[in-house]
């Protein structure tokens, strides 16, 4: 699978065959690559073509929880007795899908049961339902880079998701990857494209650059 670094020297590669004093970091180019590759898995994931893709997914484990209010998950509506839990902290940003971040699944830490994926608004009709009592599904849902769990008693739950950012330093225990060495967060198939829709970006820049060095040539001739 393509790196980050692989994708940086290809369009470093373009930058130099069009302009050879032209100055542009890695961090810059990967930054053009994802923002076109982000729109571009929406649109995958719309066609239900990204969560069959084992190698986008990676787990982060051991993701710690918090007791909280009804209140501050979203579910003041309800009627009956119900409990809470979010996560500590916000969770690392995640590539976007057609129904919010993409994320395959969140388990309990043994992996024995894993949550579905709702709405705090549609849990609320889900708890106020008569027989919602018998109601055994474990529930979990998105919101404001948390994840919020109403009627558990977990202290930590595991995430699985396309990471927009790298998650090494929240799970490695020995040498962590360089971020250089990760793998990018889109689909090898999806690369050409992308790489053509940095390339119209790059155009600009480029032609950015040379009328500035055209600008400061001027002035050093007067």
């Amino acid at each position: 699978m393509t790196t980050i670094g692989d994708i940086t020297s290809r369009l470093k590669g373009m930058i130099k065959a069009v302009r050879e004093d032209a100055f542009i970091t890695d961090r810059f180019l990967y930054s053009l690559a994802l923002k076109h590759a982000k729109t571009l898995v929406r649109r995958q994931d719309n066609e239900n073509k990204i969560k069959t893709m084992d190698s986008l997914f990676e787990t982060l484990p051991c993701v710690e929880l918090i007791e909280i209010s009804k209140i501050a998950a979203c579910c003041a509506g309800i009627k009956g007795a119900c409990t809470f839990r979010r996560t500590k902290d916000p969770i690392p940003n995640t590539i976007g899908g057609s129904w919010g971040p993409i994320i395959r699944g969140v388990s309990t830490i043994d992996y024995s049961t894993y949550f579905n994926p709702t709405w705090s608004m549609i849990f609320v009709d889900i708890a106020n339902s008569t027989d919602f009592k018998y109601n055994k599904t474990k529930y979990y849902w998105y919101h404001d880079h948390h994840l919020y769990f109403p009627n558990i008693d977990y202290d930590a739950v595991n995430i699985e998701a396309i990471w927009e950012d790298s998650i090494n330093y929240l799970k490695c225990d020995g040498e962590c990857v360089l971020r250089q060495d990760e793998h990018i967060a889109f689909p090898d198939y999806l690369l050409t494209e992308v790489e053509n829709l940095v390339k119209a970006d790059l155009g600009l820049v480029i032609q950015t650059l040379g009328d500035v060095n055209d600008d400061k040539q001027s002035n050093l001739r007067t």
